[in-house]
């Protein structure tokens, strides 16, 4: 059976290949707790953020983004010696401005799903991808969406991060055209 090439490199990654990258997410607790991640592998590898997605979890009681919102010096500190995740002080203060201007974003929209999604009309855009090499690391649409959060105060989302979490949460189909996966989550945004 054939899977993307990026996924075979580790357990928790051919895991998450095989059961979430691609389907669409339209959950606000997932969609912010894919932002967080996103966020924090800048600079790192996707394998180093998922074999600390649980350990972020429990730190970040469970992406609840009102919870997050009102983190403070204390928590931040605590979060700044917890192994369990990465433990850099800009992007743990991101996680949560950006969780303060998430809930501007479901005030003004209804939700951030509603948001988010707006930016392929809600509708996910398949790609037909022959190698893994061709898939862009960003797009003329992650640039946009870039601006947008960033204009409404959002840290960590260049248009790198956006295009990721565009990829993570189903915005965009990016198997390979030769992955299993590929027609599976096709056939899931065909309803």
């Amino acid at each position: 059976m054939n899977k993307c090439k990026w996924a075979l490199h580790s357990p928790n990654e051919e895991h998450y290949h095989d059961h979430e990258w691609g389907v669409p997410v339209h959950d606000d607790r997932l969609l912010f707790e894919f932002l967080v991640l996103e966020g924090a592998q800048a600079g790192l590898s996707w394998s180093t953020v998922l074999n600390k997605r649980e350990g972020y979890r429990k730190a970040f009681d469970n992406f609840d983004v009102e919870v997050v919102a009102r983190y403070d010096e204390n928590k931040i500190n605590q979060l700044l010696v917890n192994p369990e995740i990465i433990r850099n002080k800009l992007k743990i203060t991101a996680a949560i401005t950006n969780a303060q201007a998430f809930i501007n974003v479901q005030e003004e929209f209804g939700s951030f799903d509603d948001y988010i999604w707006r930016f392929v009309d809600g509708k996910p855009i398949q790609n037909s991808w022959q190698h893994h090499h061709e898939l862009p690391a960003s797009t003329n649409l992650s640039d946009l969406m870039s601006r947008d959060l960033k204009k409404r105060g959002f840290k960590f989302v260049g248009s790198v991060i956006c295009y990721a979490h565009m990829q993570a949460t189903g915005m965009v189909n990016d198997h390979t055209v030769d992955c299993f996966r590929y027609v599976q989550v096709k056939q899931l945004t065909a309803t």
